[in-house]
C-alpha cells in the first residue's frame, strides 16, 4: 500500500526483535530465555512476533488469557504455553485440549487441576510481594502437605520493581522467593522479567520472560538502551498551514502562536493510540515528531484524527512522514512525554494502521 491513503502505518522490525531477544539472552547468566507475548504481542502481532521468537531460538512462551494461548497453539504447535491468569473454573479441559500450563494462583484451582487434568503440566505462581494474581507461600505450604497429584514444571514470582536496581525490596522479594522454593525442591524456577534480568544469576535463575524489552523499551532505565527499537510509528503530514502571530491552533486555543509559522497537520490522534497528553498544555515533558530526521514539537491540543506541529522554518511538505516514535524518538521517550509508560504505548496502538512487517 502507498501513497496519501495510506496516513499512517506501523513497521515492525523483526530482525531487530530477534536481536533483542539474543541480547537478552546473552544477559541472562545462562538461564533460558522465554518471552511474554501477551497482548498480542504487546501490540506489535501475535502471530508474526511468535514465529520471530520461535526462529530465534525461544520456547516457552507467556500469555495471559486463555484465548490468547488458543490463538498461539497453531503458531507454534510445539512451544511451552503458560497462561498467567491462572486456571478458570471448569476450564480444565479447554486447556488441556491446547496444551495450555496454567499458572495456577490459590489452593482451590491447585486442587481443581489435580482432580481434572489428569497429570498436565501446571506452574506455581507464588506471590512475593507484588500482591496481584498469585498464590500466598502459606497456600503453597498446604498444597506441599497435602500431597496433591500435580505435575509441576516451573514455579515463578514476579519483581515489582527490577527497573530500580537500588530498591531494597528486590532483594526482598528474592528471599521469600528462595524460601518458597525450597518447598519444591528439583522443580524449574522463573523470577526475572525484562530489567529483572540486568539484576543478576540470583534473579534469573532457570527460565527469565522478558516483555517490554523484546519488543525495543528500556529494561535499564537510566542508562542507555540495550536494545534495539523494534516499532516505528508514522503518520503522513495532511497539510501544512501559514498561521499568523498570535493565531489558535486546536481546540479550545490552548497554543497560540508567539510568531508567524507554519504548522503541520500530521493523519493520526488519539483514535490511533497518540495520547491525548502528548497534547501541548497537557504534556509533562515537550512532546515531540521527527520529520526527515527533524524533531518538531507538538502544539495545541492532539484531536481524535490529528496531530498538529510547528515545523517554521523546515521544508516539511504534505506527504511526508512523521515519526512519533522509531529510530528517532525512542518508545520510552515518546510515552514519557504523555505521562504513561511504553507499555501502555505500545499496546494501545489503533487498528487503523497498516502494519508493516520487517526483515
Amino acid at each position: 500500500m502507498s501513497g496519501l491513503h495510506l496516513s499512517a502505518q506501523v513497521t515492525i522490525d523483526l530482525a531487530a526483535l530477534k536481536a533483542n531477544y539474543l541480547a537478552l539472552k546473552t544477559a541472562g547468566h545462562g538461564a533460558e530465555m522465554g518471552a511474554a507475548i501477551k497482548g498480542d504481542a504487546y501490540g506489535l502481532g501475535l502471530e508474526p512476533c511468535a514465529k520471530a521468537l520461535w526462529a530465534a531460538g525461544c520456547r516457552s512462551f507467556f500469555v495471559a488469557r486463555p484465548r490468547e494461548g488458543e490463538e498461539l497453539r497453531p503458531i507454534l504447535p510445539e512451544a511451552a504455553i503458560y497462561l498467567l491468569d491462572g486456571l478458570y473454573d471448569g476450564e480444565a479441559a479447554y486447556y488441556q485440549q491446547h496444551r495450555l500450563i496454567p499458572a495456577l494462583i490459590s489452593l482451590d484451582e491447585a486442587r481443581a487441576w489435580a482432580r481434572e487434568a489428569q497429570g498436565a503440566p501446571c506452574c506455581i505462581h507464588i506471590d512475593s510481594g507484588i500482591n496481584r494474581v498469585s498464590m500466598a507461600i502459606a497456600d503453597l505450604e498446604k498444597l506441599v502437605a497435602e500431597k496433591l497429584p500435580l505435575n509441576i514444571t516451573l514455579l515463578m514470582s514476579h519483581l515489582a520493581s527490577s527497573e530500580e536496581p537500588q530498591n531494597p525490596f528486590n532483594e526482598i522479594q528474592r528471599q521469600r522467593f528462595e524460601a518458597a522454593r525450597k518447598l519444591l525442591p528439583g522443580v524449574r524456577t522463573s523470577f526475572a522479567n525484562s530489567s529483572g534480568i540486568y539484576l543478576g544469576k540470583n534473579f534469573t535463575l532457570d527460565l527469565a520472560r522478558p516483555g517490554i524489552a523484546l519488543y525495543g523499551g528500556n529494561p535499564t532505565p537510566g542508562k542507555p538502551n540495550p536494545m534495539k527499537p523494534v516499532a516505528t510509528l508514522e503518520a503522513r503530514v495532511l497539510q501544512v498551514r501559514e498561521v499568523p502571530t498570535g493565531a489558535s491552533v486546536g481546540y479550545n486555543s490552548t497554543w497560540k502562536a508567539a510568531r508567524d509559522s507554519k504548522i503541520a497537520l500530521i493523519g493520526a490522534g488519539y483514535r490511533d493510540g497518540i495520547p491525548r497528553r502528548m497534547s501541548s498544555n497537557l504534556s509533562p515533558s515537550p512532546a515531540q515528531v521527527a520529520i526527515n530526521g527533524v524533531r518538531h514539537p507538538i502544539v495545541g491540543r492532539v484531536s481524535m484524527d490529528m496531530t498538529a506541529v510547528d515545523v517554521t522554518g523546515s521544508n516539511v511538505k504534505r506527504g511526508d512522514w512523521a515519526e512519533f516514535f522509531g529510530s528517532n524518538i525512542s518508545v520510552d521517550e515518546a510515552a514519557a512525554s504523555a505521562g504513561t509508560i511504553s507499555w501502555e504505548l505500545l499496546t494501545h496502538l489503533g487498528n487503523r494502521y497498516a502494519r508493516h512487517y520487517v526483515e
